[in-house]
């Protein structure tokens, strides 16, 4: 009888073994985005850890938490960084106050298209890289928005128009350009845009298509300049700790899906800008370019903001610069 005791004793701990290690080799991870889920950089996220699951069996599961309702956008780097959570994607120029680096996308008219942006970032990722592996962070991919255009409730003719007028910004860059162009910066995250608007607290704003639709911006403004004036990227990044504890192949399949988001993003990006413009347009928006004198004002101020940044940047900035205008 002891020994039956015994043996069935040894098979429910052999039972329990195994399930601990099965549990113990599925790997979940919860991710922080800043962004609602109709907007396209989630939906590329959700297809990366899709295909991340699918490509490892489960043993590899990331849970997104959108419209950052887990963490607020400001505070995701940090998150990953002190291992509050593995994973996160953030606007990268959200950053800038750390280091000016971080704003090598938010340049006015420095690389205000896709061919551009492409060059840009090719021309800042090893730098990037190379801060963020110094910090404990492996960045995965990168996708831009698409085109920042100026959004108002009346008519902009030149910088005059903008002048005193409260301005809706998301990261140091933007606030220093509407500084410039006479307006108030006003820091509002995506998730308030609307009930700024339509309270009062702010009265136009930069941004893209991508965000004018997102927040039905039909409903609280009229006009859409389509100045194209930055292509801001967002990143997608993973701490180095956590990557180092998956196993060679799972770590493959995160940098291949990766690289499938980074390609699949920039496509995506590109393709919906248009019909961004088409949805506000058809809601009744204004679909305006800025007059010529509006552009050069614009001009110039980018071209002050380039020189700027540069100076705050130092050598990276200059390495990106000179890596760009190759």
């Amino acid at each position: 009888m002891n020994q039956r005791k015994t043996f069935i004793a040894a098979a429910i701990g052999a039972v329990f073994a195994l399930a601990s290690g099965a549990v113990s080799a599925q790997t979940k991870w919860d991710m922080p985005t800043p962004y609602a889920d109709g907007n396209f950089h989630t939906k590329n996220v959700r297809e990366f850890a899709d295909e991340i699951a699918k490509n490892t069996g489960g043993k590899l599961q990331i849970n997104i938490h959108s419209n950052a309702s887990l963490i607020k956008h400001p505070e995701i780097k940090r998150a990953v960084q002190t291992g509050q959570v593995p994973i996160g994607e953030i606007l990268i120029s959200v950053l800038s106050n750390e280091a000016a680096v971080f704003a090598f996308d938010s340049n006015p008219f420095l690389a205000n298209s896709y061919v551009k942006a492409a060059k840009l970032w090719k021309a800042a990722k090893p730098v990037i890289d190379k801060r963020f592996d110094s910090q404990g962070i492996v960045e995965l991919y990168s996708v831009p928005w698409p085109p920042q255009a100026i959004y108002t409730k009346k008519d902009m003719n030149s910088l005059a128009d903008l002048k005193g007028i409260k301005f809706r910004t998301y990261s140091p860059t933007t606030s220093r350009f509407a500084e410039l162009v006479g307006a108030i910066p006003t820091t509002v995250q995506v998730p308030e845009i609307p009930q700024a608007f339509k309270t009062g607290l702010v009265d136009a704003m930069i941004t893209s298509g991508a965000t004018g639709v997102d927040t039905q911006a039909w409903d609280y403004l009229t006009h859409y300049y389509d100045t194209q004036a930055t292509l801001p990227h967002n990143v997608v990044f993973v701490s180095k700790a956590a990557f180092a504890k998956l196993d060679a192949a799972t770590q493959k399949v995160v940098l291949n899906a990766a690289a499938a988001a980074e390609a699949r993003g920039w496509k995506t990006s590109e393709a919906e800008n248009e019909g961004y413009k088409k949805t506000m347009a058809s809601k009744g928006i204004k679909i305006l370019q800025p007059s010529a004198k509006l552009t050069a004002e614009f001009e110039a101020i980018g071209k002050q903001m380039t020189e700027e940044w540069t100076k705050k940047a130092g050598a990276e900035g200059e390495a990106i610069l000179a890596g760009y205008r190759k």
